[in-house]
């Protein structure tokens, strides 16, 4: 079902974004973090199957929509990696969380103190070269040239509009600065230990039941109290 939640904001307010959780109040609770940028809606309707077979194995979870994310009301262009950061920690105590399962550049914020499992980590600089590449491919078909140095000057002082998305300049230059490595209370899951092709190199977005039932079978026999 979906509710709202209250998240904490850059501006130091508390806000309400929207929620989609399976809550039973049992004692296993799994906290989810999605994907960033366009790979959220490559994986919104494979998070919300998990979700479900979570839900028939016992298991709470909880979707959270961070500041400038699906459904929120606030501005992405004001957004940076440290806040939302911020929000998956509040998320995580308000819903308490046993567990966090994050998937690909949702790796990338975490809690450091937190527990679970990171889904295939995208590499924040490769998914930045990757957006920019998609502007600069747009652009000479559209009879401009344009160059990824020459982008990344104007990013770290103004933002940049790329692959539909309003990176404001904190983030860019966060994105461009950090190296992602996972925190120890969590395991990496490559795509191997799913199975299959994996869903962000797919044309349309999709979903694939029998990766869903891998995923959700490993935190089954791997939660706390399993």
């Amino acid at each position: 079902m979906y509710a709202t939640w209250p998240c904490p904001m850059p501006d130091g307010h508390i806000g309400e974004e929207m929620v989609l959780s399976f809550d039973a109040k049992r004692a296993k609770r799994l906290l989810i973090v999605g994907p960033l940028f366009d790979e959220a809606n490559k994986f919104r309707h494979q998070i919300a199957e998990i979700m479900r077979k979570l839900n028939s194995r016992g298991i709470d979870s909880f979707l959270p929509d961070l500041p400038g994310c699906n459904e929120s009301l606030a501005p992405f262009d004001k957004q940076s990696l440290a806040h939302w950061r911020a929000g998956v920690a509040a998320a995580a105590a308000n819903f308490r969380a046993t567990d966090i399962l994050a998937v690909r550049s949702g790796c990338w914020l975490v809690p450091e103190d937190g527990a679970g499992w990171l889904y295939a980590p995208a590499k924040p600089q490769q998914v930045l070269r990757s957006m920019l590449r998609a502007r600069i491919l747009s652009a000479k078909e559209a009879g401009r040239e344009e160059s990824s140095d020459a982008l990344m000057e104007v990013a770290r002082e103004n933002g940049i509009d790329l692959a539909g998305w309003s990176l404001g300049p904190e983030l860019v230059c966060e994105i461009e600065a950090t190296e992602f490595a996972a925190p120890s209370g969590y395991r990496i899951v490559e795509q191997a230990d799913v199975g299959g092709k994996p869903l962000w190199l797919r044309a349309e977005n999709d979903h694939d039941p029998a990766q869903a039932d891998a995923i959700v079978a490993m935190i089954a026999a791997e939660a706390p109290g399993a």
